[in-house]
Formats: C-alpha cells, structure tokens, sequence
C-alpha cells in the first residue's frame, strides 16, 4: 500500500488510525509564475475566499475559494474497481467532488476523471450539486460509491461528479476536493466522508489531525483516528470550538513586539487546510504588514528579502496562550516576484488561519468534543 498507513486495533477494519501521506508539489502560482502567466492569471482570476459568504449558511451551495498557492494533497480512490485521484484535504469544507467523464471543461481535460460505469458499486444520487467559486462555478451531479481513503473503505459515500469547473481549475494540481469540516456546511446536505468513517466505525477516535512539511516535498500526512507524538513537541494546546460549521475558534488578540496590531477584543477564525495563507478584514491585515515592514505591491503584501532575518515574529493569542509565527514561516520567496508576506486580505470578517499557521503548529480536529488541538510542529 505505497501511500497509506493503517494501524489497526484488530484484524477487522474497525478501530484504526490511518495515515494519508501528502505530496507537497508546486502550487498553481508556481507553475503560472514559471511560464510568466502569473499576472495575467491573478487579473482574471483575483483571490477571493468566497467560502466565507453569507450566502453559505443556507447551505444550498457550497462556497470554495480559489487560492493560487495551495500545494499539498493526497490519494484516494472511488469504485469498484477503484479510479484514483489526487484531492486537497480542506478542512474548511464538506463536500468530497472530482471530475467526471461527462466534463468536457478545460480544467477537466487535464485531470483525473471519474467514469461511473466502470464501478460495479456506484449508484446515482439524483441529486444536481453546485459549488461557487469567486471566479466561476462547479456543476455536476451527486453519486454514491465506495472511496477508499488510506486503505479504508469507507462505504456508500456520497461524492460530487463534476460536469463543468471554471477555467482557472485547469490550474490547480489536485483533482478534486476533500471536505473535512461539519456536514452543516455540506451542499445538498451530503455526509461528509469523516463523518460516515465514525458512523463505521473505521477510526479509532472521533478526530484527525494534520502535520504539513516546511519546505520538503514529502513528510505531510493527515492522520485519521488519531494523533502521530512524532510530527509535534511540547503539550497540545486544546481550544474549544466558537462555531460547530468551519472548524472555528476565538482569537483574543494579534501583536507585533508586543503591540497590538489586530483582533482587539477578539476575532472569529478557522483552521483550514485548504487555504495557504493567512487571511483577515483589510484594516487589519494592513495593520499587520505595516507592523512587520511589509508594503503593497500588485496584490501582495511585500518584503525585501534581504530584511527576513530582522523582521518580527507575529503572535496570535488564543484561549490564553501564545502562537508565534517567525518571519521566516509568513514570508514566502518566489524566484520571479521576489519575497512577499502570507498576509491577504478578504471580505469577510472572519479569519482564516491557513497552511502558513499549520506548518507551524500540528493541528487536531476533534470531532467528539468539539475542539482543535495545536502543538509545535516538529
């Protein structure tokens, strides 16, 4: 089983902890970066974390963002026999949803696509499902199958199969998403896949945790049923949930060389895989790049790389405890656009804590009592 490990209790599937190894490969700005397309891509398709509209709280459709800079994902596959496809673990969504055969999308073209008919075991939900993105749109129909995640069947799952995805999907390089956060937050009311692996029985404790690598291409897993002691150091700091949707917690404060500098009396954020950065309202992550010396530039927050080494950490408090992020795990270096901040700002007033915090801090998600867990990452 070359990218899973599973750690069962018994002989039977009941009961395990599985690990998802992660692949952590050029995001969709590299790659646009490298055939000097960038500019032109971020002008037709401006970041826009739409997940975090009013308009997903009536759960109709689900709201994606299309972040640029996302880079880690994992195998799964659907069927019987089972059709493999790379996915975005995304804890700041709930639906699973791939590409199907009956897409005829540019952004389909080149991915995997999933054909039903070849699956002695799927079975058609009649159901259409829609997921907006701030650019463009997901349509296409819900089915039901066997999905196999880190060696696991998990049975019956209802899945997303795409028939059209907006153009700038061509440019991301998983195929589809994995949702990981409430089925509250879940498009036409489908299960989400942890969901039906605690139904099952196939986890050995209601929770997953998330460890992201820093810099090398392998190491990141996502771990299903448990915790892995060898991905973090120190205790795990335990924060209840503020919000049982989004896996959403209070921030007390943000502050710069001990000022503040955001969240004044508190803020609502989440912890979420499937965005890169770190998101907030634009007052307040002006105040941030100002504070560590960043200055605007196309979109971006922007640094002179020469100055990393002396810029300050940023400190996010939460539930009493202090989270610090150094410079060198906020700024980024592209080859061609020089070194910028992962500081973004968005519409919405509540935060979004990316993979910028998660290299940084492992992160549990602790279904059964209704909190996250972080920990210094090793």
């Amino acid at each position: 089983m070359k990218w899973a490990i599973v750690l069962c209790a018994m002989v039977t599937l009941s009961e395990c902890i599985i690990q998802v190894p992660l692949i952590k490969g050029k995001s969709a700005r590299e790659s646009l970066e490298e055939q000097g397309l960038w500019d032109e891509y971020r002008k037709k398709y401006p970041f826009n974390p739409t997940r975090f509209d009013d308009q997903s709280l009536y759960v109709s459709n689900e709201q994606m963002t299309n972040d640029a800079d996302l880079a880690y994902f994992g195998v799964i596959s659907i069927g019987t026999p089972p059709q493999s496809f790379t996915v975005i673990f995304d804890t700041g969504s709930s639906n699973l949803w791939i590409p199907s055969i009956y897409c005829s999308s540019q952004a389909c073209a080149n991915h995997n696509r999933f054909n039903p008919s070849l699956s002695s075991t799927f079975r058609n939900a009649g159901k259409s499902l829609s997921i907006q993105y701030g650019t463009g749109s997901m349509t296409g129909f819900e089915g039901f199958d066997t999905v196999v995640v880190g060696g696991i069947p998990v049975k019956n799952q209802i899945f997303g199969l795409s028939q059209s995805e907006a153009p700038f999907m061509a440019h991301m390089k998983a195929d589809g998403i994995l949702g990981l956060a409430y089925p509250r937050l879940a498009a036409s009311q489908a299960t989400p896949v942890f969901d039906n692996m605690m139904t099952q029985h196939l986890v050995n404790q209601d929770m997953f945790s998330v460890y992201l690598s820093r810099n090398s291409a392998v190491g990141s897993v996502v771990t299903f049923g448990g915790v892995d002691p060898n991905h973090y150091e120190g205790q795990i700091a335990w924060i209840p949930l503020s919000s049982q949707m989004y896996w959403q917690i209070t921030v007390d404060s943000v502050t710069v060389n001990g000022q503040i500098v955001a969240c004044n009396g508190g803020c609502q954020a989440i912890v979420d895989t499937g965005t890169s950065n770190i998101v907030g309202p634009q007052n307040a992550i002006s105040s941030m790049a100002r504070a560590v010396g960043a200055s605007s530039a196309n979109g971006d927050n922007v640094v002179n790389c020469n100055n990393v080494n002396n810029m300050p950490a940023m400190v996010f408090h939460i539930h009493g405890q202090a989270f610090t992020l150094p410079a060198s795990t906020y700024v980024r270096q592209s080859t061609y656009y020089g070194c910028r901040t992962g500081l973004q700002s968005g519409d919405s007033n509540l935060w979004i804590l990316g993979d910028i915090f998660i290299r940084q801090y492992y992160s549990i998600f602790y279904r059964a009592q209704n909190m996250v867990g972080l920990a210094l990452a090793r």
